[in-house]
């Protein structure tokens, strides 16, 4: 990803509506149809580049995972849970509330959390202690997860960035995790991908991201 592509990141991200993390735990879950008995159940667990942000339900992220799952012979729904905003700290607080309002264990869970942390400068060790903290809970439930991550932005400073960006390996490192190290990768900087945020991916972008996590996705259930 270029410099600038980052930088646009950076200032874009600035608009987006924060989630309210002072409020009591949400488990309002997306694509909530009951799944078939004999099929996969997965969770996006993140911020707002799960929820949708600036697109239909059926044009978000999960959705259009699940669509591509099933494409590939899969019976599997992919439930919504992310929130606009939210940072690492809010995701902690919310986890537990949310896994006990599904149905069932989900197969596998994709997390997607950092990235607001990042934009409002909070100290990368805090992110990194409420992501180990996420995934203490997850290997508690002997729930699997692919981890999903983000960059730093050229703007917070060459020492912030290196600290920021070894977090997702690290942590993938030290859990043993599946790590897909930059969700906006192949669409960030390109206009006809992007919203007009340059930060968000638009219908088409969301189509190009899911093309590269799909194939990931589909072997690591295949494996559950």
């Amino acid at each position: 990803m270029g410099a600038m592509a980052i930088v646009q990141l950076l200032t874009a991200c600035s608009g987006e509506p924060a989630a309210d993390n002072s409020a009591a735990p949400t488990a309002e879950v997306r694509n909530a149809a009951a799944p078939m008995a004999d099929g996969k159940l997965v969770l996006a667990f993140g911020d707002s580049l799960y929820a949708g942000y600036g697109v239909a339900q059926n044009e978000s992220f999960p959705f259009r995972l699940e669509q591509a799952l099933k494409a590939k012979g899969l019976a599997v729904q992919v439930r919504n849970a992310g929130v606009s905003g939210e940072t690492s700290l809010g995701g902690m607080q919310r986890l537990a509330f949310t896994l006990d309002g599904l149905p069932r264990k989900p197969d596998l869970l994709l997390l997607d959390l950092g990235g607001n942390d990042m934009l409002r400068g909070l100290p990368p060790e805090d992110s990194e202690k409420n992501l180990r903290a996420i995934l203490d809970q997850l290997r508690q439930r002997q729930i699997p997860v692919l981890l999903t991550g983000m960059m730093a932005a050229p703007n917070m400073g060459k020492d912030y960035g290196a600290k920021f960006d070894a977090i997702y390996p690290r942590l993938a490192k030290d859990y043993d995790l599946p790590l897909y190290p930059f969700f906006l990768d192949g669409v960030i900087g390109n206009p006809r991908l992007m919203q007009a945020d340059s930060i968000h991916p638009n219908p088409a972008g969301v189509n190009i991201i899911v093309s590269k996590i799909a194939p990931v996705v589909t072997g690591l259930l295949k494996k559950s």
